[in-house]
């Protein structure tokens, strides 16, 4: 512990007396301070026990003694200290009683005691504390490492709980709650989950405190990792503030945990580039030796169903659509910074960066396989059908959407960018290529449809009319319907409601003439007309097929 009043009063050398405040000599000294200024307040830092012989005071005053003392005690000074046979053979009772009367503890120092001793016995006992924390420090810092090493992070937080005298907890990059210490904390690090989120939206390293009834001790919060966002964060729960060795005890934690997550970015590039040729195999139709490659880290991935997934940030699917001639892509709003956050995102990051971190951290926490390969543009996942990852896609996906609708339209995007998503059905590692191809035409329907994610099975249960939105669709509909649009503008007939009229009714002329009035040797004739003005056949099934898709395009617009 520092150095205090009380024991520089039990020190046997300095033979001081108390006069006042002897309730209050707990308190920490953090230095001992000679002046015989009339006001030495400018030249204070707190925390000071001030040494003086009253050369130019008139400590027989009462009135310029509470003045005095009133002006050392709201500057900080912890305690006074007065030489007697200097200026005076005994303490003034002024003095005395404007010390009572403030709290401010007065101590007598005989004249056969220099200041300089009281000086050098707090420097030595500050130097000693200092000593015993640096010691201390490394200590921890031995334990901590052996802990590492032997039980992994669970084992570090264990014996960083047991140094700070509290609780420590470590937090995934989605602000999960990886693992505590003691195991009672677990409540309270979960209710500090917005706290890590908004830590982890802050350029590492960032540090934040928190504290009060809510998390009913003060908490230290620590990001983890070189990198511009956050690995991981460190929670650190203690009843006071901490200490010089409590504080060496947290930095080397932070260290080490920070090395971990380091050497499992590395081990992370490895499994993701043995991934990237596990996918490789089984698009190319090898299951068996994706599954050799595959080995126990992803081979219990292949041996039930499971389903693919493909991501592009939005922009990048809108960039790919007008390449391949889309011209109506229907442009994504922003997000709203709760949504996002909610979704599990953070909003300065890459999307597809996000959207790895968060099914990653869904498959880790439920303790399943998922395999994740980032492919240029896109990202491509392969986890378990049913699987905590895929959930965590769809809520994801699913707060990006609720962002969409709760955003202000005025409301710039900046610099958030989304994501377009495609969910296969669930296969095999058979069918694996086909997967791919279903996420791909999902991930197609979904960019068209300005939806944040779409799966496979909702194109089945879909109808194929949304799909004539297109610009490309419209225009050769346009096209085809051109010439029977302008003869109906010459007044001489109407063979567009006609057409539609009998397609509609399969060609049943009695039916379709009495939809639209008329008589069905006029229907007859108008049907001639079509054939005749488009040089087309009504009998082909191709080209009833064709008008009647053309027809619902235009009627789309």
């Amino acid at each position: 512990m520092p150095p205090t009043l009380a024991s520089l009063v039990h020190h046997s050398a300095l033979k001081l007396t108390v006069r006042a405040g002897e309730d209050r000599l707990d308190v920490p000294v953090r230095w001992a301070h000679v002046s015989e200024l009339a006001d030495p307040v400018p030249y204070m830092e707190g925390g000071e026990l001030l040494l003086i012989t009253a050369l130019k005071l008139d400590a027989e005053d009462p009135e310029a003694m509470r003045r005095y003392v009133k002006r050392l005690v709201g500057a900080g000074v912890v305690g006074l200290g007065f030489a007697i046979g200097v200026n005076y053979d005994e303490v003034p009772k002024a003095l005395v009683d404007a010390a009572e009367e403030e709290g401010l503890p007065l101590l007598e120092v005989p004249r056969r005691t220099p200041f300089l001793a009281i000086s050098k016995a707090v420097s030595a006992a500050i130097a000693a504390e200092q000593y015993r924390a640096v010691t201390a420090g490394f200590a921890a810092q031995r334990e901590l490492t052996k802990q590492a090493l032997n039980a992994g992070p669970e084992g570090l937080l264990a014996a960083l709980a047991a140094q700070v005298d509290g609780w420590a907890a470590l937090y995934d990059a989605s602000g999960a709650v990886v693992a505590t210490a003691p195991e009672w904390a677990g409540r309270r690090a979960a209710r500090l989950t917005a706290d890590v989120e908004r830590l982890r939206d802050r350029p590492a390293p960032a540090s934040a405190v928190v504290g009060g009834p809510e998390t009913e001790d003060r908490v230290e919060l620590h990001s983890i990792g070189t990198s511009r966002r956050p690995r991981a964060a460190l929670a650190v729960g203690t009843a006071a503030p901490l200490g010089t060795a409590e504080r060496y005890a947290v930095h080397s934690a932070i260290a080490l945990l920070t090395l971990t997550t380091e050497r499992s970015r590395s081990l992370h590039a490895a499994e993701q580039r043995i991934g990237a040729a596990v996918l490789r195999m089984l698009l190319a139709g090898q299951p068996d030796h994706a599954r050799a490659v595959a080995g126990d880290l992803y081979g219990g991935l292949l041996d039930a169903p499971f389903r693919m997934i493909v991501a592009e940030s939005a922009s990048a699917s809108a960039a790919r659509a007008h390449a391949d001639g889309h011209a109506r892509v229907q442009p994504a709003k922003p997000a709203s910074a709760a949504a996002t956050a909610a979704a599990g995102g953070s909003g300065g990051g890459d999307p597809l960066s996000v959207l790895a971190e968060t099914v990653e951290a869904a498959a880790a926490r439920s303790g399943e396989a998922v395999l994740v390969v980032p492919e240029g543009e896109r990202l491509v996942v392969l986890a378990g059908d049913g699987s905590a990852a895929v959930a965590a896609c769809g809520e994801y996906a699913a707060g990006l959407e609720a962002g969409r609708a709760a955003a202000v339209p005025e409301q710039p995007a900046g610099d958030q960018d989304e994501l377009v998503v495609g969910l296969s059905a669930p296969v095999g590692p058979i069918a694996a290529a086909a997967a791919y191809k279903q996420a791909e035409q999902a991930l197609s329907v979904a960019r068209r449809r300005g939806r944040v994610l779409v799966e496979h099975e909702q194109l089945a249960s879909g109808s194929v009319l949304p799909l004539l939105a297109d610009d490309a669709v419209r225009a050769f509909a346009d096209g085809l319907l051109r010439a029977l649009y302008e003869h109906d503008a010459t007044g001489r007939g109407d063979l567009v409601a006609s057409l539609r009229a009998w397609l509609s009714r399969h060609g049943q002329w009695d039916a379709a003439a009495a939809d639209l009035g008329v008589h069905r040797h006029t229907l007859r004739y108008r049907m001639r007309r079509v054939e005749e003005i488009l040089g087309r056949s009504l009998d082909d099934p191709d080209v009833r097929m064709e008008l009647w898709l053309a027809l619902k395009a235009t009627s789309t617009e």
